[in-house]
Protein backbone atom coordinates (compact mmCIF):
# COMPACT_ATOMS: atom_id res chain seq x y z
CA UNK A 1 0.00 0.00 0.00
CA UNK A 2 1.22 3.53 -0.81
CA UNK A 3 3.08 4.86 2.24
CA UNK A 4 1.68 8.33 1.55
CA UNK A 5 -1.95 7.21 2.06
CA UNK A 6 -3.67 8.67 5.11
CA UNK A 7 -5.68 6.75 7.74
CA UNK A 8 -8.72 7.88 9.74
CA UNK A 9 -7.02 9.32 12.82
CA UNK A 10 -4.32 11.10 10.87
CA UNK A 11 -7.09 12.54 8.70
CA UNK A 12 -8.93 13.69 11.82
CA UNK A 13 -5.71 15.39 12.93
CA UNK A 14 -5.33 17.10 9.56
CA UNK A 15 -8.92 18.37 9.67
CA UNK A 16 -8.61 19.65 13.23
CA UNK A 17 -5.31 21.37 12.41
CA UNK A 18 -6.94 22.84 9.29
CA UNK A 19 -10.12 24.08 10.99
CA UNK A 20 -9.53 24.51 14.72
CA UNK A 21 -7.78 27.75 15.64
CA UNK A 22 -6.78 28.50 19.21
CA UNK A 23 -7.87 32.08 18.57
CA UNK A 24 -11.41 30.96 17.73
CA UNK A 25 -12.13 30.11 21.36
CA UNK A 26 -11.36 33.72 22.35
CA UNK A 27 -13.74 35.04 19.71
CA UNK A 28 -16.51 32.69 20.83
CA UNK A 29 -15.83 33.50 24.49
CA UNK A 30 -16.32 37.21 23.72
CA UNK A 31 -20.01 36.48 23.01
CA UNK A 32 -20.63 35.59 26.68
CA UNK A 33 -23.87 33.80 27.49
CA UNK A 34 -24.86 34.08 23.83
CA UNK A 35 -22.21 31.56 22.76
CA UNK A 36 -24.71 28.62 22.60
CA UNK A 37 -26.87 30.72 20.27
CA UNK A 38 -23.96 31.62 17.98
CA UNK A 39 -22.55 28.10 18.02
CA UNK A 40 -25.91 26.48 17.22
CA UNK A 41 -26.46 29.02 14.44
CA UNK A 42 -23.03 28.23 12.95
CA UNK A 43 -23.68 24.46 13.17
CA UNK A 44 -27.15 24.56 11.59
CA UNK A 45 -26.41 27.07 8.84
CA UNK A 46 -22.76 26.29 8.08
CA UNK A 47 -21.01 23.32 9.69
CA UNK A 48 -23.72 20.69 9.16
CA UNK A 49 -24.72 21.64 5.57
CA UNK A 50 -21.18 22.06 4.26
CA UNK A 51 -20.00 18.87 6.01
CA UNK A 52 -22.83 16.84 4.43
CA UNK A 53 -22.12 18.31 1.00
CA UNK A 54 -18.39 17.78 1.38
CA UNK A 55 -18.74 14.13 2.38
CA UNK A 56 -21.23 13.29 -0.38
CA UNK A 57 -19.28 14.94 -3.19
CA UNK A 58 -15.82 13.87 -2.00
CA UNK A 59 -16.67 10.15 -1.87
CA UNK A 60 -18.76 10.28 -5.08
CA UNK A 61 -16.49 12.29 -7.38
CA UNK A 62 -13.28 10.42 -6.73
CA UNK A 63 -10.68 12.82 -8.08
CA UNK A 64 -8.28 15.61 -7.23
CA UNK A 65 -9.22 19.21 -6.53
CA UNK A 66 -12.01 18.97 -3.94
CA UNK A 67 -14.48 21.87 -4.38
CA UNK A 68 -12.89 22.80 -7.72
CA UNK A 69 -13.70 19.33 -9.04
CA UNK A 70 -17.30 19.46 -7.75
CA UNK A 71 -18.08 22.81 -9.34
CA UNK A 72 -16.26 22.01 -12.60
CA UNK A 73 -18.24 18.76 -12.91
CA UNK A 74 -21.54 20.53 -12.24
CA UNK A 75 -20.93 23.57 -14.45
CA UNK A 76 -17.72 24.15 -16.42
CA UNK A 77 -13.97 24.73 -15.87
CA UNK A 78 -14.49 28.50 -15.57
CA UNK A 79 -16.53 28.27 -12.37
CA UNK A 80 -14.27 25.54 -11.10
CA UNK A 81 -11.48 28.06 -11.55
CA UNK A 82 -13.41 30.76 -9.66
CA UNK A 83 -14.08 28.33 -6.81
CA UNK A 84 -10.48 27.22 -6.47
CA UNK A 85 -9.27 30.79 -6.77
CA UNK A 86 -11.55 32.05 -3.96
CA UNK A 87 -10.60 29.13 -1.71
CA UNK A 88 -6.99 30.02 -2.36
CA UNK A 89 -7.11 33.79 -1.93
CA UNK A 90 -9.29 33.67 1.20
CA UNK A 91 -6.27 32.24 2.98
CA UNK A 92 -4.34 35.47 2.44
CA UNK A 93 -6.25 37.42 5.13
CA UNK A 94 -7.12 34.24 7.07
CA UNK A 95 -3.53 33.09 7.47
CA UNK A 96 -2.43 36.54 8.56
CA UNK A 97 -5.16 36.47 11.21
CA UNK A 98 -4.10 33.02 12.46
CA UNK A 99 -0.39 33.87 12.33
CA UNK A 100 -1.04 37.05 14.34
CA UNK A 101 -1.25 34.86 17.47
CA UNK A 102 2.40 33.83 17.06
CA UNK A 103 3.77 37.10 18.45
CA UNK A 104 1.88 36.99 21.77
CA UNK A 105 2.60 33.25 22.12
CA UNK A 106 6.32 33.70 21.54
CA UNK A 107 6.41 36.70 23.87
CA UNK A 108 4.84 34.65 26.65
CA UNK A 109 7.10 31.68 25.94
CA UNK A 110 10.17 33.83 26.62
CA UNK A 111 8.37 35.54 29.56
CA UNK A 112 8.08 38.91 27.84
CA UNK A 113 4.35 39.61 27.47
CA UNK A 114 4.86 43.29 26.63
CA UNK A 115 6.94 42.29 23.60
CA UNK A 116 4.26 39.85 22.48
CA UNK A 117 1.65 42.62 22.50
CA UNK A 118 3.74 44.92 20.31
CA UNK A 119 2.24 45.13 16.82
CA UNK A 120 5.65 45.40 15.16
CA UNK A 121 6.80 42.20 16.86
CA UNK A 122 3.56 40.55 15.75
CA UNK A 123 4.26 41.61 12.16
CA UNK A 124 7.81 40.22 12.24
CA UNK A 125 6.59 36.88 13.66
CA UNK A 126 3.95 36.56 10.93
CA UNK A 127 6.50 37.11 8.18
CA UNK A 128 9.33 34.97 9.57
CA UNK A 129 7.29 31.93 10.59
CA UNK A 130 4.93 31.84 7.63
CA UNK A 131 7.91 31.81 5.28
CA UNK A 132 9.51 29.11 7.44
CA UNK A 133 6.54 26.72 7.20
CA UNK A 134 6.32 27.46 3.47
CA UNK A 135 9.91 26.33 2.95
CA UNK A 136 9.36 23.23 5.13
CA UNK A 137 6.34 22.23 3.03
CA UNK A 138 8.53 22.25 -0.05
CA UNK A 139 10.86 19.69 1.56
CA UNK A 140 8.64 17.42 3.67
CA UNK A 141 5.12 15.93 3.85
CA UNK A 142 4.14 18.46 6.50
CA UNK A 143 0.38 17.81 6.21
CA UNK A 144 0.79 14.16 7.20
CA UNK A 145 3.42 14.98 9.85
CA UNK A 146 1.19 17.68 11.33
CA UNK A 147 -1.89 15.45 11.34
CA UNK A 148 -0.06 12.55 12.98
CA UNK A 149 2.34 14.25 15.42
CA UNK A 150 2.08 18.04 15.44
CA UNK A 151 -1.64 18.01 16.20
CA UNK A 152 -0.98 16.28 19.55
CA UNK A 153 1.79 18.63 20.63
CA UNK A 154 0.29 21.84 19.31
CA UNK A 155 -3.50 21.45 19.57
CA UNK A 156 -4.78 18.49 21.62
CA UNK A 157 -2.32 18.96 24.48
CA UNK A 158 -2.60 22.77 24.97
CA UNK A 159 -6.37 22.80 24.51
CA UNK A 160 -6.82 19.90 26.97
CA UNK A 161 -4.63 21.82 29.42
CA UNK A 162 -6.71 24.97 28.92
CA UNK A 163 -9.94 23.10 29.59
CA UNK A 164 -8.51 21.38 32.69
CA UNK A 165 -7.09 24.55 34.25
CA UNK A 166 -10.20 26.50 33.26
CA UNK A 167 -12.40 23.91 34.98
CA UNK A 168 -10.28 24.00 38.15
CA UNK A 169 -10.48 27.81 38.14
CA UNK A 170 -14.25 27.57 37.64
CA UNK A 171 -14.58 25.23 40.65
CA UNK A 172 -12.68 27.73 42.77
CA UNK A 173 -14.25 30.90 41.37
CA UNK A 174 -17.80 29.93 40.47
CA UNK A 175 -19.65 32.23 38.05
CA UNK A 176 -17.74 35.50 38.17
CA UNK A 177 -20.01 38.58 38.07
CA UNK A 178 -17.16 40.74 36.70
CA UNK A 179 -16.28 38.40 33.83
CA UNK A 180 -17.42 38.42 30.21
CA UNK A 181 -20.19 36.04 31.30
CA UNK A 182 -21.28 38.00 34.34
CA UNK A 183 -24.38 36.99 36.30
CA UNK A 184 -26.84 34.80 34.43
CA UNK A 185 -30.16 36.04 33.06
CA UNK A 186 -32.28 34.09 30.54
CA UNK A 187 -32.43 37.22 28.35
CA UNK A 188 -28.64 37.03 27.90
CA UNK A 189 -28.89 33.74 25.97
CA UNK A 190 -29.95 35.44 22.72
CA UNK A 191 -28.68 38.64 21.07
CA UNK A 192 -30.60 41.82 21.71
CA UNK A 193 -31.89 42.53 18.20
CA UNK A 194 -32.69 46.12 19.18
CA UNK A 195 -28.92 46.57 19.41
CA UNK A 196 -27.62 45.42 16.04
CA UNK A 197 -24.04 45.58 17.34
CA UNK A 198 -24.81 42.37 19.26
CA UNK A 199 -24.57 40.55 15.89
CA UNK A 200 -20.98 41.62 15.21
CA UNK A 201 -19.53 38.22 16.14
CA UNK A 202 -21.57 36.12 13.70
CA UNK A 203 -18.88 36.10 10.99
CA UNK A 204 -16.11 35.42 13.48
CA UNK A 205 -17.95 32.42 14.99
CA UNK A 206 -18.83 31.09 11.53
CA UNK A 207 -15.14 31.31 10.67
CA UNK A 208 -14.55 28.43 13.11
CA UNK A 209 -15.95 26.03 10.49
CA UNK A 210 -14.89 27.62 7.21
CA UNK A 211 -12.20 25.08 6.35
CA UNK A 212 -14.55 22.08 6.10
CA UNK A 213 -14.98 22.12 2.31
CA UNK A 214 -11.22 22.35 1.78
CA UNK A 215 -10.80 18.88 3.32
CA UNK A 216 -12.07 17.48 0.01
CA UNK A 217 -8.61 17.99 -1.52
CA UNK A 218 -7.29 15.12 0.61
CA UNK A 219 -9.77 12.58 -0.78
CA UNK A 220 -7.29 11.01 -3.26
CA UNK A 221 -4.79 10.41 -0.44
CA UNK A 222 -7.09 8.48 1.91
CA UNK A 223 -7.12 4.78 2.67
CA UNK A 224 -10.64 3.38 2.14
CA UNK A 225 -12.03 6.73 0.92
CA UNK A 226 -15.70 6.42 1.92
CA UNK A 227 -15.11 5.07 5.41
CA UNK A 228 -12.13 7.27 6.24
CA UNK A 229 -13.61 10.50 4.88
CA UNK A 230 -17.08 10.05 6.40
CA UNK A 231 -15.85 8.95 9.80
CA UNK A 232 -12.88 11.32 9.89
CA UNK A 233 -14.82 14.49 9.03
CA UNK A 234 -17.70 13.60 11.38
CA UNK A 235 -15.37 12.98 14.33
CA UNK A 236 -13.33 16.10 13.60
CA UNK A 237 -16.38 18.40 13.46
CA UNK A 238 -17.71 16.95 16.74
CA UNK A 239 -14.33 17.44 18.40
CA UNK A 240 -14.15 21.03 17.18
CA UNK A 241 -17.66 21.86 18.42
CA UNK A 242 -17.10 20.41 21.91
CA UNK A 243 -13.60 21.82 22.18
CA UNK A 244 -14.74 25.34 21.29
CA UNK A 245 -17.83 25.34 23.50
CA UNK A 246 -16.32 24.09 26.76
CA UNK A 247 -13.13 26.07 26.33
CA UNK A 248 -14.94 29.29 25.44
CA UNK A 249 -17.35 29.01 28.38
CA UNK A 250 -14.51 28.63 30.87
CA UNK A 251 -12.56 31.48 29.26
CA UNK A 252 -15.57 33.80 29.29
CA UNK A 253 -15.96 33.15 33.02
CA UNK A 254 -12.36 34.13 33.75
CA UNK A 255 -11.54 37.15 31.57
CA UNK A 256 -12.84 40.45 32.98
CA UNK A 257 -15.55 42.13 30.92
CA UNK A 258 -14.16 44.34 28.15
CA UNK A 259 -10.59 43.08 28.50
CA UNK A 260 -10.48 40.23 25.96
CA UNK A 261 -7.39 40.26 23.72
CA UNK A 262 -8.42 38.36 20.59
CA UNK A 263 -4.87 37.59 19.43
CA UNK A 264 -3.46 36.47 22.81
CA UNK A 265 -4.53 32.89 23.52
CA UNK A 266 -2.35 32.83 26.65
CA UNK A 267 -4.45 35.52 28.34
CA UNK A 268 -6.95 33.03 29.87
CA UNK A 269 -4.15 30.68 31.00
CA UNK A 270 -2.41 33.60 32.75
CA UNK A 271 -5.67 34.39 34.54
CA UNK A 272 -6.27 30.72 35.42
CA UNK A 273 -2.81 30.48 36.97
CA UNK A 274 -3.43 33.65 38.98
CA UNK A 275 -6.73 32.25 40.28
CA UNK A 276 -5.13 28.90 41.16
CA UNK A 277 -1.89 30.52 42.47
CA UNK A 278 0.21 28.47 40.06
CA UNK A 279 3.71 29.61 38.98
CA UNK A 280 4.09 31.70 35.83
CA UNK A 281 6.45 29.19 34.17
CA UNK A 282 3.39 27.05 33.46
CA UNK A 283 2.18 29.81 31.14
CA UNK A 284 5.53 29.74 29.34
CA UNK A 285 5.30 25.98 28.72
CA UNK A 286 1.69 26.29 27.53
CA UNK A 287 2.64 29.13 25.20
CA UNK A 288 5.40 27.03 23.67
CA UNK A 289 3.03 24.16 22.86
CA UNK A 290 0.35 26.53 21.58
CA UNK A 291 2.98 28.17 19.39
CA UNK A 292 3.65 24.76 17.82
CA UNK A 293 -0.12 24.40 17.27
CA UNK A 294 -0.33 27.61 15.26
CA UNK A 295 2.67 26.54 13.16
CA UNK A 296 0.96 23.18 12.49
CA UNK A 297 -2.19 24.94 11.32
CA UNK A 298 -0.27 27.35 9.12
CA UNK A 299 1.61 24.41 7.64
CA UNK A 300 -1.64 22.60 6.78
CA UNK A 301 -3.07 25.72 5.13
CA UNK A 302 0.08 26.29 3.08
CA UNK A 303 -0.75 23.29 0.89
CA UNK A 304 -4.50 22.50 1.14
CA UNK A 305 -6.11 25.37 -0.87
CA UNK A 306 -3.20 25.56 -3.30
CA UNK A 307 -3.90 22.00 -4.47
CA UNK A 308 -7.10 23.21 -6.13
CA UNK A 309 -5.08 25.76 -8.12
CA UNK A 310 -2.88 22.94 -9.43
CA UNK A 311 -5.99 21.35 -10.96
CA UNK A 312 -6.94 24.69 -12.57
CA UNK A 313 -3.46 24.94 -14.08
CA UNK A 314 -3.81 21.39 -15.41
CA UNK A 315 -7.04 22.47 -17.15
CA UNK A 316 -5.04 25.05 -19.13
CA UNK A 317 -6.69 28.05 -17.45
CA UNK A 318 -3.38 29.55 -16.32
CA UNK A 319 -0.23 30.30 -18.35
CA UNK A 320 2.08 27.22 -18.28
CA UNK A 321 5.11 29.52 -17.99
CA UNK A 322 3.99 30.26 -14.41
CA UNK A 323 4.75 26.60 -13.63
CA UNK A 324 1.77 26.29 -11.29
CA UNK A 325 0.90 22.84 -12.64
CA UNK A 326 4.19 21.38 -11.40
CA UNK A 327 4.13 19.77 -7.96
CA UNK A 328 6.16 17.36 -5.86
CA UNK A 329 5.13 13.93 -4.56
CA UNK A 330 3.17 15.55 -1.73
CA UNK A 331 1.02 17.63 -4.10
CA UNK A 332 2.86 20.87 -3.30
CA UNK A 333 3.54 23.36 -6.09
CA UNK A 334 6.62 25.46 -5.36
CA UNK A 335 5.51 28.35 -7.57
CA UNK A 336 2.03 28.51 -6.02
CA UNK A 337 3.10 28.41 -2.37
CA UNK A 338 5.79 31.04 -2.98
CA UNK A 339 3.24 33.29 -4.70
CA UNK A 340 0.81 32.95 -1.81
CA UNK A 341 3.62 33.66 0.67
CA UNK A 342 4.27 36.97 -1.11
CA UNK A 343 0.54 37.84 -1.05
CA UNK A 344 0.28 36.98 2.65
CA UNK A 345 3.31 39.17 3.30
CA UNK A 346 1.43 42.11 1.77
CA UNK A 347 -1.70 41.45 3.86
CA UNK A 348 0.47 41.12 6.97
CA UNK A 349 1.56 44.74 6.56
CA UNK A 350 -1.82 45.69 8.06
CA UNK A 351 -0.23 44.84 11.40
CA UNK A 352 1.86 47.96 11.02
CA UNK A 353 -1.33 49.55 12.38
CA UNK A 354 -1.44 49.67 16.20
CA UNK A 355 -5.07 48.52 16.80
CA UNK A 356 -4.56 44.76 16.68
CA UNK A 357 -8.11 43.76 17.66
CA UNK A 358 -9.62 45.91 14.90
CA UNK A 359 -7.23 44.53 12.26
CA UNK A 360 -7.91 40.99 13.50
CA UNK A 361 -11.70 41.29 13.05
CA UNK A 362 -11.36 42.96 9.64
CA UNK A 363 -9.17 40.09 8.39
CA UNK A 364 -11.63 37.51 9.74
CA UNK A 365 -14.58 39.23 8.08
CA UNK A 366 -12.78 39.57 4.73
CA UNK A 367 -11.94 35.85 4.76
CA UNK A 368 -15.57 35.01 5.63
CA UNK A 369 -16.86 37.20 2.76
CA UNK A 370 -14.69 35.26 0.32
CA UNK A 371 -15.85 31.97 1.79
CA UNK A 372 -19.49 33.08 1.49
CA UNK A 373 -18.96 33.52 -2.26
CA UNK A 374 -17.46 30.02 -2.47
CA UNK A 375 -20.29 28.45 -0.48
CA UNK A 376 -22.96 29.95 -2.73
CA UNK A 377 -21.20 28.46 -5.77
CA UNK A 378 -20.79 25.09 -4.02
CA UNK A 379 -24.44 25.01 -2.91
CA UNK A 380 -25.62 25.65 -6.49
CA UNK A 381 -23.19 23.05 -7.87
CA UNK A 382 -24.40 20.53 -5.31
CA UNK A 383 -28.03 20.96 -6.38
CA UNK A 384 -27.06 20.64 -10.05
CA UNK A 385 -25.18 17.40 -9.35
CA UNK A 386 -28.16 16.00 -7.46
CA UNK A 387 -29.98 15.96 -10.82
CA UNK A 388 -27.16 15.50 -13.32
CA UNK A 389 -24.75 13.08 -11.64
CA UNK A 390 -25.95 9.48 -11.96
CA UNK A 391 -22.87 7.66 -10.70
CA UNK A 392 -22.49 5.79 -7.43
CA UNK A 393 -23.06 7.77 -4.22
CA UNK A 394 -21.49 5.82 -1.32
CA UNK A 395 -22.76 8.54 1.01
CA UNK A 396 -26.11 10.10 0.08
CA UNK A 397 -27.87 12.89 1.97
CA UNK A 398 -31.20 11.80 0.52
CA UNK A 399 -31.55 8.33 -1.03
CA UNK A 400 -35.24 8.76 -1.85
CA UNK A 401 -35.32 12.10 -3.64
CA UNK A 402 -33.85 15.57 -3.37
CA UNK A 403 -35.93 17.28 -0.68
CA UNK A 404 -33.25 16.90 2.01
CA UNK A 405 -30.58 18.03 -0.42
CA UNK A 406 -32.58 21.20 -1.10
CA UNK A 407 -32.95 21.76 2.64
CA UNK A 408 -29.18 21.43 3.14
CA UNK A 409 -28.45 23.90 0.32
CA UNK A 410 -31.11 26.40 1.44
CA UNK A 411 -29.85 26.38 5.04
CA UNK A 412 -26.35 27.10 3.79
CA UNK A 413 -27.47 29.96 1.52
CA UNK A 414 -29.62 31.49 4.28
CA UNK A 415 -26.68 31.35 6.65
CA UNK A 416 -24.51 33.11 4.10
CA UNK A 417 -27.06 35.90 3.64
CA UNK A 418 -27.47 36.42 7.40
CA UNK A 419 -23.70 36.37 7.90
CA UNK A 420 -23.10 38.93 5.17
CA UNK A 421 -25.84 41.34 6.29
CA UNK A 422 -24.94 41.15 9.99
CA UNK A 423 -21.29 41.86 9.21
CA UNK A 424 -22.10 44.89 7.04
CA UNK A 425 -24.46 46.53 9.54
CA UNK A 426 -22.08 46.04 12.49
CA UNK A 427 -18.90 47.22 10.81
CA UNK A 428 -17.64 50.76 10.32
CA UNK A 429 -18.46 52.13 6.88
CA UNK A 430 -14.80 52.47 5.87
CA UNK A 431 -14.00 48.91 7.01
CA UNK A 432 -17.03 47.57 5.13
CA UNK A 433 -15.98 49.38 1.95
CA UNK A 434 -12.45 47.95 2.26
CA UNK A 435 -13.68 44.39 2.87
CA UNK A 436 -16.24 44.45 0.06
CA UNK A 437 -13.76 46.06 -2.36
CA UNK A 438 -11.11 43.41 -1.63
CA UNK A 439 -13.69 40.62 -2.00
CA UNK A 440 -15.05 41.94 -5.32
CA UNK A 441 -11.55 42.49 -6.71
CA UNK A 442 -10.45 38.96 -5.82
CA UNK A 443 -13.70 37.54 -7.28
CA UNK A 444 -13.28 39.36 -10.59
CA UNK A 445 -9.62 38.44 -11.19
CA UNK A 446 -10.24 34.77 -12.22
CA UNK A 447 -13.09 35.85 -14.52
CA UNK A 448 -10.72 38.27 -16.28
CA UNK A 449 -7.98 35.65 -16.56
CA UNK A 450 -10.46 33.10 -17.95
CA UNK A 451 -11.86 35.63 -20.39
CA UNK A 452 -8.45 36.23 -21.95
CA UNK A 453 -7.04 32.71 -21.69
CA UNK A 454 -5.30 31.39 -24.79
CA UNK A 455 -5.83 27.94 -26.38
CA UNK A 456 -2.04 27.69 -26.60
CA UNK A 457 -1.86 27.44 -22.78
CA UNK A 458 -3.39 23.95 -22.85
CA UNK A 459 -1.29 22.90 -25.86
CA UNK A 460 1.91 24.14 -24.23
CA UNK A 461 0.93 22.32 -21.05
CA UNK A 462 0.62 19.00 -22.90
CA UNK A 463 3.99 19.56 -24.55
CA UNK A 464 5.60 20.24 -21.17
CA UNK A 465 4.20 16.97 -19.86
Amino acid sequence: MDKHLIGTWTFVGIIVSLIATLSSVLTLAATGWQMPFYLIFAIIFFAAPIALITIELSVSLKGSGGPQLWVKTATNPKWGFVTSWLLWVQMFPAMVMIASTLGPLLGNTIDNRALGQNHWFTLICILVFYWLVTILNLKFDMAKLGGAVGIWLGVYLPISFMILTGFLAFLKLGISPTSILGSFKPSKLVPDLSDYQSLKYISAVVFIFTGISTTGVYAPRLKNLTKTFTRGLSIAVLVIVLMNFFNSFLIANAIPHGQAELTDITQPVIIYCQILHWPSWIVQIFSGFAFIGVLVQLSTWVTAPSQTIIEVANDGLLPPKWGWYRHNQYGVSKNIVLTQAIAITLFALLYALPNINSVFLMLVNTAVFLYCMVYIIIAIAYLILRYQYHGERPFNVDRHGNSRAWLVAILLILGIIICFISTIITTKVLDSVIMISISILLFVIPLIVERYKKPSWLNDLHRNY
